[in-house]
């Protein structure tokens, strides 16, 4: 009987062996550096999160503003926003969210700064003449729903497109229209936008939560740790 002089290693069997070692070790070192990747990041948003909301503490709300949630809740959330910018957008889902979610917990504020377009502030408008019919909110997600609805020169297919998404939400027609047409609560807005200049607000969105700056798209993930953070 003849035996082989090869080193095991060197046998078919042996060579296959080291391969299926070989990929398990490969995997086994991908999945470690992904799940320590992962703790690395649940770390740095964490340590984000507490960091943006230190500093200054600004008196952002306002009490003839639109808002959801609790009257009485601990945590208050203001955004400045304009319904012509798309992060804000962006970031209109997570909003809906967090106020749905944390319905029960916080006080979510909308507040005009228009700054994007020259549009802004006429959509502003559509919001709060909606608003006087109890309908800001509807009118509010119409506006992200559709944005770049009534951001024309051309006033009276601006006024139709404004007024389309009015009849959307069930307002009264002649009522938003004579609202829209009168200008009725840009003192409103321009105050709105005064105070985002004195608290030093750079862009759309800009949130204040409990007074602290936070801005830009806030992720999901991030606004529900700063969130769960401050209800302990």
């Amino acid at each position: 009987m003849e035996y082989s002089n090869k080193i095991w290693y060197r046998k078919w069997w042996g060579v296959l062996i080291i391969i299926i070692l070989a990929i398990v070790l490969f995997f086994l070192a991908a999945s470690a550096f992904y799940f320590l990747g992962e703790i690395r990041n649940a770390k740095l948003k964490l340590s984000q999160a507490g960091r943006e909301l230190t500093g200054e503490q600004y008196p952002a709300a306002a009490s003839n503003s639109y808002w959801l949630g609790s009257t009485n809740a601990k945590i208050t959330i203001v955004e400045f926003g304009d319904f012509a910018c798309p992060v804000c957008l962006q970031s209109f889902p997570t909003v809906r969210e967090i106020s749905l979610k944390y319905k029960n917990d916080i006080k979510f504020i909308w507040r005009d700064y228009p700054v994007v377009s020259d549009y802004s502030a006429t959509l502003a408008l559509a919001g709060r003449c909606a608003g006087e019919q109890g309908l800001f909110w509807p009118m509010h997600d119409k506006l992200f729903q559709n944005q770049g609805v009534g951001q024309t020169d051309n006033k009276a297919v601006q006024a139709d497109e404004l007024n389309a998404l009015a009849n959307q939400i069930g307002a009264d027609q002649v009522k938003f229209k004579n609202c829209l047409n009168q200008k009725k609560y840009l003192p409103q807005i321009q105050k709105d936008l005064s105070d985002g200049q004195n608290f030093g607000i750079a862009g759309t969105p800009t949130y204040f939560i409990n007074g602290y700056k936070l801005a830009g798209d806030v992720p999901l993930d991030v606004f529900i740790q700063i969130i769960e953070q401050l209800r302990k």
